[in-house]
């Protein structure tokens, strides 16, 4: 492996560790961008959507766990970037 393939290898890894926790939908608390487990799809989160004593943006409930995984702290990252760092992740894509 060459130096820099190796360091690609530890930027992603490093990425995974400071994100990649999967959490409940549910549990969402900050602002960022998630993949959702379930189906693959990006799920941007805004800051006005998690603001203490805002109603929640958006509503899922359903018979199985649906849980996330943040990617990022940018919701609005781009398609390329967000498909990049989830491959990174090994989580499934689907958008």
């Amino acid at each position: 492996m060459t130096s820099t393939t190796q360091q690609k290898s530890v930027n992603a890894e490093a990425q995974c560790a400071s994100f990649g926790a999967m959490i409940p939908f549910e549990s969402i608390s900050e602002c960022g961008a998630y993949i959702c487990n379930w189906s693959g799809h990006l799920c941007r989160v805004p800051e006005d959507g998690v603001a203490p004593g805002r109603s929640p943006l958006i509503n899922i409930v359903g018979s199985e766990p649906l849980t996330v995984t943040k990617i990022s702290d940018n919701p609005y990252i781009t398609i390329t970037k967000a498909k990049m760092l989830a491959c990174n992740c090994d989580l499934n894509v689907n958008f």
